[in-house]
């Protein structure tokens, strides 16, 4: 049954090759910019098999990974979302800047309701401002394990790449596979104040690759000719763990992140966190190697919680001479992959990422900020409900991860909705702290109260505010780096550092001529990074961590609301 599935992971995605180089190599075939195309999601059960373990899982279409979304900059994207399973279910599209359309971003009870049984919602939107690569993904529980997909933006019709036209476009997506119900896994954490239990393997594309158990058949191979260039574009759907990439004995050419150009670089290793995205230009050697390639992934990780500490491996192979003989055992080189606490790796990769910032692709970067907000994220913890044993730092304590020290309650109305209708009142709060409250050595020897408080705190920006956000990571119970996701924004990462951030000595320092735009940023462990961005996106918006829904690490949301109805 592992064989058929891999027959038919490879057809879904040589289907989208297929469509994607026929985009690229044919625009006259291709619809021009400004059309609107219709997508249909039906959220059913599939029957999967993977490490030898057959189970039943939520998909879209009954694939796994899911379909992908293709457009180009400026079309508009429709997609009916049928819910055919007994989960509530929404969907997120990681990355959209959603402009004025804040109710098709998908977070379960910030911007919607979530979708029951036999509902479905259509998801109406606009790509504005974004070629490359995103994603979408479930935004409730961990459904997203199994649900998500890629997001191919095309440039405008006509409008070259600013870097070499590759030959052929290939999404790679990593993700994480449990053997067991991932929502029995997080639903387990979030009762016992523990940490979920760690996946049994990391997918390329969905599949484990031959380092896992009765895997060798679910391996994803890229087959390459001699000389030519490939746009690899990849995404970390991964839910727990940053990974670093790296491809035997070639170099990658990193040339865009979060569907935004940057500064080209050459490098042999990439490292991407859950919600990132990043493509990368592979030239292939001019010559058949007469040898095959692995490529790896492989977590970075300083936290001292556990984690899935394997490998992932894909082949990579060159197709032979024509009226050659087939080749046989050929010699297979394995990269080289930094460790696993390899913090000075993290931090000089993520140095190297620089905006285009030229006239066609400027880095607008706001001189001048009108709000400046100081967040501490990390971990603290909950008491554990009376005559329970629990098992966070202590059997009567739970893990909480928190922002200033709060920790995020999931409402059961849609914030939204109760925004746009002027009910707030029970459902959220405008109190939430810009600052802390008890202001501490963030790195240094942590404080002996780890609780936190816990509410549905927002904050509330008048339309079109210039933002500056410092994200402090905190040691009250280990340092560790922390992805972190702004919906309905890009931001601009104006600068980083180790220890506490200093607010005399480090803004002298920022980056405000070409620092690098994402949508999702890692704070780095033990250290903080800044963040500008414009708050030109009216609605409900969220800044948080990844993963959704952990008791362990930062999982839990904070908003930051947009208050711009009548403005805009």
């Amino acid at each position: 049954m592992g064989a058929s599935l891999v027959s038919s992971t490879a057809l879904i995605f040589r289907v989208m090759f297929i469509v994607l180089n026929t985009f690229w190599l044919f625009p006259e075939l291709a619809s021009s910019a400004g059309i609107t195309r219709h997508y249909k999601f039906n959220i059913k059960l599939q029957n999967v098999t993977r490490l030898c373990h057959t189970k039943s899982i939520v998909s879209v279409n009954g694939q796994f990974p899911g379909p992908p979304i293709i457009a180009r900059e400026g079309d508009r994207v429709v997609v009916k979302v049928v819910n055919h399973v007994q989960n509530n279910v929404t969907i997120h599209w990681h990355g959209i800047r959603q402009l004025r359309s804040g109710w098709a971003d998908g977070p379960a009870y910030v911007t919607q309701c979530p979708i029951q049984t036999g509902q479905s919602y259509v998801h109406n939107f606009t790509i504005a401002g974004q070629r490359g690569t995103l994603f979408w993904h479930a935004h409730i529980s961990w459904l997203r394990s199994t649900l998500y997909g890629p997001i191919i933006i095309l440039p405008k019709k006509n409008v070259p790449y600013p870097f070499p036209k590759p030959d052929k476009e290939v999404p790679i997506i990593f993700g994480e596979w449990w053997n067991a119900d991932p929502e029995a896994v997080i639903t387990q954490a979030l009762q016992n104040g523990g940490g979920p239990n760690v996946s049994d393997a990391y997918t390329i594309n969905g599949l484990p690759g031959p380092l896992y158990n009765c895997s060798a058949q679910d391996t994803f191979k890229l087959e390459v000719k001699p000389g030519k260039t490939y746009l690899l574009r990849m995404i970390n759907a991964a839910l727990n763990d940053e990974l670093f990439f790296s491809i035997a004995n070639h170099t990658l050419t990193v040339v865009d992140v979060d569907a935004i150009y940057v500064k080209p670089f050459k490098t042999d290793t990439i490292l991407i966190t859950p919600g990132q995205t990043t493509n990368l230009l592979l030239k292939a050697k001019p010559h058949f190697p007469n040898a095959t390639f692995l490529m790896f992934a492989r977590p970075y990780t300083t936290s001292r919680g556990t984690f899935d500490n394997s490998t992932v491996a894909g082949i990579l192979q060159y197709e032979q001479p024509p009226k050659s003989s087939p080749f046989k055992n050929l010699p297979l080189f394995k990269p080289t992959l930094p460790p696993l606490n390899d913090t000075s790796f993290a931090a000089n990769f993520t140095r190297k990422l620089r905006s285009l910032a030229n006239s066609q692709f400027p880095a607008n970067v706001p001189k001048e900020v009108d709000k400046r907000f100081f967040f501490t994220v990390g971990l603290g913890t909950n008491p554990c409900p009376q005559n329970q044993s629990c098992q966070g730092p202590t059997n009567s304590t739970m893990f909480a991860a928190s922002v200033n020290n709060v920790s995020f309650i999931l409402p059961t109305t849609a914030m939204l909705q109760a925004h746009f209708f002027q009910q707030s009142k029970g459902v959220y709060t405008t109190d939430f702290p810009t600052t802390p409250n008890f202001p501490f050595n963030y790195t240094g020897t942590p404080p002996n109260n780890t609780m936190v408080s816990n509410g549905t705190k927002v904050v509330v920006l008048p339309f079109n505010t210039s933002v500056e956000l410092v994200l402090q990571d905190t040691s009250i119970l280990g340092i560790e780096s922390h992805p972190l996701h702004l919906h309905g924004f890009n931001s601009f990462v104006v600068g980083q550092g180790f220890g506490n951030f200093d607010s005399k000595k480090d803004p002298p320092k920022f980056n405000l001529v070409d620092p690098v735009e994402r949508n999702t940023v890692g704070v780095p462990s033990g250290g903080w990074v800044a963040i500008r961005f414009l708050a030109d996106n009216p609605g409900e918006c969220m800044v948080h961590a990844l993963p959704l829904g952990s008791s362990h690490k930062l999982g839990f949301e904070d908003g930051l609301d947009s208050n711009g109805w009548q403005t805009a």
